[in-house]
């Protein structure tokens, strides 16, 4: 086991998320230990929450997503309409550049939709232990097999919302200049979003096979990086196929970042809802902070809670996305037709909203 310390010191053993063995959250994101400074989440902090807040509570979401909303609002229970605003207010922050002007407003409503279905998606199999809504509903954007509402757990009008959403989203598709070109790309990253919901899942259900290798490779997809850069480049007519590589290699480190930003922020709530997936949990349970029975086992999760609060995983998780963030910044990577490094300062500002809004989404 080890713990951080207030001097900086780290003791005992380290792991690492890519090899599964040491120096992961102390570490440099492509393998090698890195000495940097905490400038970027320092300034974060200096940032006020109260302001983000009052940025997000002000949106008005468009007809199309409020209608959304209200339906959501009929059928589940979990999502607070803030969930919705604090998304949609983002999306600006971390849209690629090359998505044309023309297209920028109604990108941002598609994204805000496809939002909407992967948290129902996640709502069915994480509060309600629904597989078999969830497995079928996963079929409406699978194009090999068709969903049969009969075979759904919930009743046919929530059924029917649920594929309304789905078709809300493909729909939206049609006048994008490049959809065909990018649709097998979106349906695998989509395909991986939907895997990263059951694997934690799985997780929560089976405690012991916790380990931060998978809440990373696995878990970060629930983020949806992948298929909201899919949708960008859907309407970028002007975008260089031959950029894709660079765009997708920034991405992985990106969706670590904002997954690690979710975690610090949701983790708790999470833990009272009896999942156990998040990156903070899984590293305390493999380093001996909490043992996965106690997790599995515990009626009253205060205990829990305070010996993680207690174990400095918070702070190494923080450093950790610092780290993260100064390594894709150094790497200047080569795309001529998307500005990456609006991208990455894109990142800062989900940070900030992340924290800003801990205990309401």
């Amino acid at each position: 086991m080890w713990a951080y310390s207030a001097n900086g010191d780290d003791r005992g053993r380290r792991f690492d998320y890519r090899r599964g063995s040491a120096d992961s959250l102390d570490a440099g994101p492509r393998g090698g230990r890195r000495s940097v400074s905490v400038s970027t989440t320092e300034q974060l902090g200096e940032h006020s929450g109260a302001d983000h807040l009052r940025s997000v509570q002000a949106v008005t979401l468009p007809e199309r997503v409020r209608e959304l909303a209200d339906a959501y609002d009929r059928h589940f229970e979990e999502r607070d309409r803030f969930l919705w605003q604090w998304i949609y207010s983002l999306f600006p922050s971390f849209t690629l550049s090359s998505v044309a002007d023309e297209h920028a407003a109604h990108v941002r409503e598609q994204k805000t939709v496809l939002t909407m279905y992967v948290t129902v998606l996640d709502d069915l199999i994480e509060c309600h232990g629904d597989r078999r809504t969830f497995r079928e509903a996963c079929r409406l954007h699978a194009d090999h097999v068709d969903a049969d509402p009969e075979r759904a757990a919930v009743d046919a009008e929530t059924f029917a919302f649920i594929q309304r959403l789905w078709t809300e989203f493909e729909d939206g598709l049609d006048d994008a200049p490049r959809r065909e070109e990018f649709a097998d790309v979106f349906a695998y990253d989509f395909g991986q979003t939907a895997d990263a919901m059951e694997y934690s899942a799985l997780v929560s259900d089976n405690p012991q096979m916790a380990n931060l290798t998978g809440a990373t490779q696995y878990d970060s997809h629930n983020m949806v990086m992948f298929p909201y850069a899919d949708v960008d480049l859907m309407y970028s007519p002007a975008f260089d196929p031959a950029d894709l590589g660079a765009v997708r290699n920034t991405l992985w480190d990106l969706q670590e970042m904002a997954r690690i930003g979710n975690w610090l922020t949701t983790w708790e709530r999470e833990v009272v809802e009896g999942d156990y997936s998040a990156g903070v949990v899984v590293a305390a349970i493999e380093e001996g902070v909490v043992s996965h029975t106690e997790v599995a086992a515990a009626d009253d999760c205060e205990g829990v809670v305070e010996a993680i609060r207690a174990s400095g995983l918070e702070e190494r998780f923080r450093r950790r996305w610092q780290r993260t963030y100064d390594d894709v910044k150094s790497r200047r990577a080569d795309a001529g037709s998307v500005d990456l490094s609006a991208l990455l300062t894109g990142m800062e500002t989900v940070f900030e909203y992340h924290l800003a809004s801990e205990g309401l989404k």
